[in-house]
């Protein structure tokens, strides 16, 4: 059964520089990998129909070995929908010979202006069984904290 979890923050920055940082491959290098975890891209393209391909390692893999490596989570993205200060989707797939992880999963983030900045939703659906609820839970918190730390630094 396909599963979607969300998660969501509001920022203390405009619209205009939350959707900056989400299609920006050197600022999502700095806030997009949750804790424990680091990121590089092997190629990014932030238009309609544009790609990347993103490596995280994790600081520690012996308590949650990667996908793609033992070390490493390899993802295929998909740019689907990129509306300047509103809204940017992704098709996502990642790496892995495991099948719990096959399919592709959306996210999509959804920026709206809120008092004191903008509140960012975020919603994957259709995640692979193999990513468990809780720590995508925390991986998406992880996440949108990073990105409000970036932000407001």
């Amino acid at each position: 059964m396909a599963r979607t979890d969300t998660a969501s923050r509001v920022i203390a920055a405009p619209p205009g520089r939350v959707y900056a940082a989400l299609v920006d491959p050197d600022a999502l290098t700095a806030w997009l990998p949750p804790e424990g975890m680091s990121a590089r891209f092997e190629r990014f393209a932030a238009r309609p129909g544009g790609s990347y391909r993103m490596v995280l390692t994790y600081a520690d893999a012996s308590a949650a070995p990667g996908k793609a490596t033992a070390d490493s989570d390899v993802v295929e993205a998909r740019f689907v929908d990129l509306v300047p200060g509103a809204r940017v989707v992704q098709a996502v797939d990642f790496v892995s010979a495991d099948p719990a992880f096959a399919g592709t999963m959306t996210m999509t983030w959804e920026l709206t202006r809120a008092p004191g900045g903008t509140r960012v939703d975020l919603r994957a659906e259709d995640v692979p069984a193999g990513i468990s609820a809780e720590d995508h839970a925390a991986g998406l918190a992880s996440s949108l904290a990073n990105l409000a730390r970036w932000l407001q630094g």
